[in-house]
């Protein structure tokens, strides 16, 4: 499956915002509003509405690690529930399992998370689960392998005892549990669902 592997302070300037791509991302804020390039300190334009939209659709995108084709195919599930389809389409997005490894503080970063759960790392009720866009549901219980947490950076992370996570999850030391559907003000990734909506019902 091809992923986007080019320098990332790059393309978070190039979108205008941070990506959370890395794990440190001080360097990227501070350079966010610059776009890459021999001119990159002048002013950003305005974009279209058009380009808006698609600046948004690709921002999630790069900060889920999710390809279009995916991204289509959640926001057509979306539309078929009766409640808001951006806020679904989120929530759908954040019940991904590498996306949930990552908010439970398991990984330093979503692509972490996701190649965490491709080489088969991650358990889902006991059970190794390998697919990084397994949707989550209430009650299931999220941990990770005795290899998992020998990962250097990952047994790092397990020392924090006191990590805070979203209010739909809950963690006890490497064991995690979806407790509850994420609402919307609980997806701090700073996006603007309504226009990706816009995008696709073009």
């Amino acid at each position: 499956m091809a992923r986007r592997t080019g320098p990332k302070n790059r393309l978070a300037r190039r979108i205008g915002a941070d990506l959370g791509l890395k794990t440190n991302a001080l360097k990227t804020n501070r350079r966010i509003n610059i776009r890459p390039g021999l001119h990159g300190k002048k002013q950003r334009r305005k974009g279209t509405e058009y380009g808006e939209q698609l600046t948004e659709k690709q921002k999630v995108k790069f900060i889920y690690g999710v390809l279009e084709k995916q991204l289509r195919r959640l926001y057509e599930k979306a539309t078929k529930t009766p409640a808001s389809t951006g806020k679904v389409l989120l929530s759908l997005l954040e019940r991904r399992l590498d996306n949930v490894v990552y908010r439970l503080g398991f990984a330093p970063t979503r692509a972490a998370a996701r190649q965490m759960t491709a080489h088969g790392q991650v358990r889902v009720n006991g059970a190794k689960v390998s697919i990084p866009s397994y949707s989550v549901t209430i009650g299931e219980v999220i941990s990770l392998s005795d290899k998992g947490m020998k990962i250097p950076v990952v047994a790092e992370l397990l020392k924090e005892k006191d990590k805070a996570v979203p209010g739909w999850l809950e963690r006890s030391a490497a064991v995690g549990k979806v407790s509850r559907l994420p609402e919307r003000e609980e997806i701090d990734a700073g996006i603007n669902e309504q226009l990706i909506v816009e995008f696709y019902s073009r």
